[in-house]
């Protein structure tokens, strides 16, 4: 089969960054499913699990999370899929990624393919609404069951215009609450209020201050997409007593966790891969939520954050996708389809 690969960690701009290589199809076993994926498509994990490092591989190491495509082989554990079902799911971070033609993937991470999407369209979504959902509803706690509650509450999303912060928007705004979110650019801003945000500060400049102009002194929930360390003090101080932040973006320096003592605030990081990496109990949730969220995507109550899409899959485009997001500037989710 059709993968990408690489043997050494080395700057995207060189062509053995990520080649183009054969390996041989795998077999499902126990609760995999082997998947014929027709589109995937790239996250920052990709790129800083690819980042230059001095390491190197015996064998083959293939990148990548989110796909789409068709089931054609179960194991014999398997009960909640068949060959021939369409999904679209994130994998796991300790096992080969998506940048193959067949993958293995354990069902209880994977879900149905929303029905009026394309599977470019279904790809952009897996990894990031699993982080989001996760970040909102599990580790801050958000009651999807109380929007009349969650009305009276406000959220702020720091990088509401990346893949993550495109879906929470969304789901935020399903959820009942009043969505804060940060952008700098008019294309940036233009992108978060395109999916709902309710109001846009530039996360360059004070929180407080920016705040204050629409007359909210503290935020309820704070859900950190864009350097920890940066944004740390002023998280600090807008979040309201007894109220919840949680980041996905791993800090470089310690953390001054004492600025939230006397407001006795919660912080909690969300690492999408914590349940099949360590195979939690709740592993299932994965697929629950994917479910869900297909649903919402077929009842159009949110939306792909498709932003582009390049084809066919092969080591040059997938090294095109990387260089974007290296950029730090990319909108939305980029995409590749077809092998």
């Amino acid at each position: 089969m059709k993968a990408v690969g690489l043997l050494e960690y080395l700057p995207i701009e060189n062509e053995n960054s990520l080649i183009d290589i054969e390996l041989p199809r795998p077999t499902p076993k126990g609760k995999d499913l082997l998947v014929k994926i027709y589109a995937i498509s790239v996250n920052p994990v990709d790129v800083k699990v690819r980042a230059p490092k001095d390491k190197k591989e015996e064998a083959y190491k293939i990148l990548g999370w989110d796909a789409s495509g068709v089931v054609v082989e179960v194991g014999e554990e398997c009960t909640l899929f068949q060959p021939g079902d369409e999904v679209f799911y994130a994998g796991s971070i300790i096992r080969p990624g998506t940048y193959s033609e067949y993958h293995l993937v354990n069902e209880r991470i994977v879900g149905a393919k929303p029905k009026n999407l394309t599977h470019a369209q279904s790809a952009a979504i897996p990894l990031t609404a699993i982080t989001a959902w996760e970040g909102l509803f599990e580790r801050l706690a958000i009651d999807i069951n109380n929007k009349e509650k969650n009305k009276q509450k406000n959220i702020l999303i720091i990088g509401g215009a990346g893949g993550v912060g495109s879906i929470a928007i969304q789901l935020a705004k399903w959820a009942g609450l009043n969505v804060i979110t940060t952008a700098s650019r008019k294309e940036t801003r233009e992108w978060v209020e395109s999916f709902g945000a309710d109001y846009v500060i530039n996360h360059h400049e004070s929180f407080k201050e920016q705040l204050s102009q629409i007359e909210i002194d503290e935020v309820d929930y704070i859900f950190c997409l864009n350097n920890t360390d940066q944004h740390w003090n002023s998280m600090a101080e807008v979040i309201k007593p007894q109220g919840k932040i949680c980041s996905i973006v791993e800090n470089e320096k310690p953390l001054e966790l004492g600025l939230l003592k006397s407001k006795s605030a919660t912080f909690v990081w969300e690492f999408m891969f914590t349940k099949s990496m360590y195979q939690t109990e709740d592993m299932i949730n994965q697929h629950l939520l994917l479910n869900q969220v297909s649903e919402l995507l077929d009842q159009k109550v949110l939306k792909t954050t498709l932003n582009k899409t390049l084809s066919p899959i092969h080591a040059a485009n997938i090294r095109k996708a990387h260089a974007m997001i290296e950029t730090g500037s990319t909108i939305g989710k980029i995409v590749l389809e077809t092998f």
